[in-house]
């Protein structure tokens, strides 16, 4: 096992960060989803696009396909990371991960109003691999930073993947914004370009972590011959593990509840933006690159007053935040309006992933060896979290034809996990009495 805090690895698994979340804001949050609504909406139908011979509203096919990608992916996680922590080769399943994201980016560069079918497969699989990546990514934190040093590394990494997938985004803004200095003429290409250069940007800086990145930390104990069985062993000897560790099993489920609302709410905006305030793809990419460089500053003051007051206290703030920020949504109208609220989501979301990723990893037992099984319960709570996220909100829009309802239900979301932090701060306050 190599040295904690080593700054050379510390860095290559930032790199990840900043490798992977090219996607996380091309494709998840700017330029594919207004591409998409674009090519989705026509004179004939409107909103209504047909897949595979069923009709759907466009951006709730699109947020029905994400919850399809994160379900998959919790079904999946527990079966992996079982092998990954029994045969030490976490690394190779985020070179998997990795390679298939990247070239389902690379995928995209072909998809059109004709080939929606493909697109939104590619759409998927790009999903599937950013998750998969992240969650053998997170895993390694207790590995390479001790627990006085995870919130500041934890930020570090967040940080690291702001300023990434901004420098990218500014690269595909000029192609997208000014095709002309380019002799484009074809208006599609740009956004079609952006996908192949998010696929090239992830596979080409993820070799930066894999190059320095321990492979794994196996526990030499025979891997049961059915795998998949083992998989949910191992989420289960998680649970039963969980109940004897007073603040971790009063964390997840306010980690659960909020998630619901702070994944879905960073996956669905742009469709919100561009479907409901028709912003343009101009002004979307602007309150984009707000929330990513407000973001960047969210995730280091957060862990900076983390370190004064607490990590429960600062998420419990944070989530409040949250609430006031859902309501506000709901009655914007104006592009102002909309950068505004953005400037506030975009301190409060590098803080309270940052934050939470940390918190969870300073609460797991000193010494756990199967650090990848416990962040698979982790991202297993947050994808499953993801995945009713983007459903009630797909649903809550095909039957009210709003997404401001939608985002009630959210705040909804919000309110249970702020409960169950202020019960996990009591329990906390407690122990230290």
């Amino acid at each position: 096992m190599e040295q904690k805090n080593d700054k050379k690895v510390i860095r290559s698994w930032a790199f990840f960060d900043w490798a992977n979340s090219a996607y996380n804001l091309v494709i998840t949050s700017t330029i594919f989803p207004a591409y998409y609504t674009i090519i989705t909406t026509t004179v004939q139908h409107g909103d209504q696009v047909s897949f595979f011979g069923r009709t759907f509203t466009n951006t709730a096919l699109s947020n029905y396909a994400l919850s399809f990608a994160y379900l998959v992916m919790v079904i999946l996680m527990p079966i992996l990371t079982s092998m990954a922590d029994y045969r030490g080769n976490k690394k190779t399943f985020m070179k998997l991960f990795t390679y298939m994201g990247s070239l389902a980016c690379m995928g995209l560069y072909f998809f059109k109003l004709e080939t929606l079918e493909f697109g939104i497969i590619c759409f998927v699989l790009a999903a599937m691999g950013y998750v998969g990546g992240v969650v053998f990514n997170n895993s390694y934190l207790p590995e390479i930073a001790s627990p006085d040093q995870q919130d500041r590394v934890s930020a570090k990494g967040y940080a690291f993947g702001y300023i990434g997938s901004v420098l990218l985004q500014l690269i595909c803004f000029v192609f997208v914004l000014k095709p002309e200095l380019f002799g484009i003429t074809d208006l599609s290409f740009p956004p079609r370009l952006s996908f192949l250069l998010v696929g090239l940007w992830w596979i080409g800086f993820a070799q930066l972590s894999f190059r320095k990145l321990p492979a794994g930390s196996p526990n030499y104990v025979a891997v049961n011959k059915n795998v998949m069985r083992s998989g949910f062993q191992e989420l289960l000897k998680v649970w039963k593990q969980l109940k004897h560790m007073k603040f971790l099993k009063r964390f997840l489920p306010a980690f659960f509840f909020y998630s619901m609302g702070v994944q879905t709410i960073m996956l669905a905006a742009a469709g919100f933006g561009e479907k409901t305030l028709h912003l343009g793809t101009e002004n979307l990419i602007k309150v984009i690159l707000i929330i990513q460089l407000v973001a960047i500053l969210g995730a280091i003051v957060m862990s900076r007053f983390a370190k004064v007051i607490g990590n429960v206290r600062v998420l419990i703030f944070v989530v409040i935040i949250w609430i006031g920020a859902c309501f506000c949504a709901y009655f914007v109208n104006t592009a102002n309006q909309f950068y505004a609220l953005a400037a506030v989501v975009g301190l409060i979301m590098g803080g309270i992933q940052s934050l939470s990723r940390s918190t969870y990893s300073k609460f797991l037992p000193a010494g756990t060896p199967d650090t990848a099984s416990f962040f698979s319960f982790y991202d297993v709570t947050e994808k499953l979290a993801i995945v009713i996220g983007l459903f009630s909100f797909a649903f809550i829009e095909e039957a009210t034809g709003s997404m401001r309802n939608s985002i009630i239900a959210l705040a909804s979301f919000f309110v249970i996990g702020l409960v169950f932090l202020v019960v996990l701060r009591s329990v906390e306050r407690k122990s230290v009495l």
